[in-house]
C-alpha cells in the first residue's frame, strides 16, 4: 500500500489517500481567483459529449443567511438554526445539476458528471490546503432551496461543499478502514 506522506507517491494518488472531510473549519476561505483556478481544472472531468451539465453557486458573507433561511424553511427548523447551518463555513458551494438536451446522454449520466465535478473540486480544495465537507439532505431538493439558489426549471441541487481553513487540531491524517477488495473489485 502506498504511503500518502511519501513524496515519491504520485500526486493524484497521494491526494486521494490523504483526503478527509472537515466538519469544522476556520473563517479563512479561498479567494475568488483561487476558486476560479480550481473550478477551471474541472474541464478535465469525464463528460460524455462534453455537455458540462453542472454549475456551481458560490455563497459567501451575508448571502449565506439567505441560504440559511431556505434551509430552515425546508428542514422545519428555526430560522436561527438554519442560518447557523449555512454559516458554519465561510464559503458554501452549491453543486447544481444542469442537464442539457441530448439524445445520446441520459440525465442520470449527466448527474454522474456533476457528481464527478463536485468530488474532483472537493479533492482539489483539499489538496490546496482547505477544509471541505460535502453536505446533502432533503433540503437540497426543497422548493425553498430551489428559490434561494434561483435554479432554472430543469436544474436541481446535489448538495453543498462547505469550505474553510483547517483548524490546527484537525491537520493530522485520519485513519481509514481498508476496503474489502473481494467485495469492491471483482471479475465477471
Amino acid at each position: 500500500m502506498t504511503d500518502p506522506t511519501d513524496p515519491s507517491t504520485p500526486g493524484a494518488l497521494r491526494a486521494v489517500r490523504a483526503r478527509r472531510s472537515h466538519s469544522r473549519v476556520t473563517e479563512d476561505a479561498p479567494e475568488r481567483s483561487e476558486l476560479e483556478g480550481l473550478v477551471s481544472a474541472l474541464a478535465s472531468v469525464a463528460d460524455h459529449s462534453g455537455l458540462r451539465p453542472w454549475r456551481i453557486i458560490e455563497w459567501r458573507g451575508d448571502e449565506r443567511r439567505r441560504l440559511g433561511r431556505a434551509l430552515a424553511k425546508a428542514g422545519g427548523m428555526s430560522r436561527e438554526k438554519g442560518i447557523a447551518k449555512a454559516t458554519r463555513a465561510p464559503l458554501v458551494l452549491a453543486i447544481v445539476v444542469s442537464p442539457r438536451p441530448s439524445k445520446k446522454v441520459p440525465v442520470w449520466e449527466q448527474e454522474a458528471v456533476a457528481s464527478g465535478a463536485a468530488h474532483l473540486l472537493s479533492l482539489l480544495l483539499d489538496e490546496a490546503g482547505w477544509g471541505v465537507i460535502w453536505r446533502t439532505g432533503s433540503p437540497a431538493r426543497s422548493k425553498a432551496a430551489r428559490r434561494a439558489h434561483r435554479l432554472d426549471k430543469h436544474e436541481y441541487l446535489l448538495g453543498w461543499l462547505y469550505v474553510g481553513g483547517i483548524p490546527e487540531r484537525s491537520r493530522k491524517p485520519k485513519p481509514r478502514k481498508p476496503l474489502d477488495l473481494a467485495r469492491h473489485l471483482s471479475t465477471p
